[in-house]
């Protein structure tokens, strides 16, 4: 099996992208591409091809200019994750946040059924390997506070304020 990637910017946007046959495996912040995807693909793909490849990542990139440019609130494209099964638990769960919604960890580690597992869910949250297409950014501090992520506060302020329709 061969691994897809690519880099793609968009109106001041930067990410790196990585796809199997099956889906999108992978979607960070370009800045932190050089130290989470090679890493990635030698935990969970390590027999791979990586194969540099905009084309066949065309349709992921896509949807993601749209949802950038404020033309999509949902993501069609399929995912292929790869993590532990309670990272997969978690990973569902985030996929159920309604666009322009947050959550806290409290309720996601409620929602799948583990509500005193909230540091855990936390981990599982900041391991998602495909940022902003399994909406991790939608998830708060139980006080309203944003907290970590991948690709920053600011970052996640400014896809949050994407998602209520507010001006940066």
């Amino acid at each position: 099996m061969t691994v897809y990637s690519t880099t793609f910017h968009h109106n001041g946007w930067s990410f790196n992208a990585a796809a199997t046959r099956n889906g999108l495996c992978y979607l960070g912040p370009h800045h932190l591409a050089a130290n989470e995807m090679k890493p990635f693909f030698q935990r969970y793909l390590p027999n791979e091809k990586v194969e540099e490849n905009e084309n066949i990542l065309t349709p992921y990139i896509t949807e993601l200019k749209e949802y950038l440019e404020g033309n999509r609130q949902e993501f069609g494209s399929k995912v292929d994750l790869y993590g532990t099964p309670f990272q997969q638990q978690v990973w569902k769960a985030l996929q159920h946040i309604p666009f322009g919604k947050t959550v806290t960890y409290s309720d996601i580690a409620k929602f799948i059924g583990k509500p005193r597992a909230v540091r855990a869910v936390g981990a599982a949250i900041g391991a998602n390997p495909i940022f902003i297409i399994i909406p991790c950014h939608r998830v708060i501090g139980k006080n309203g506070t944003l907290t970590g992520f991948r690709g920053g506060l600011d970052m996640k302020k400014q896809l949050l304020w994407l998602e209520k329709g507010e001006n940066k």
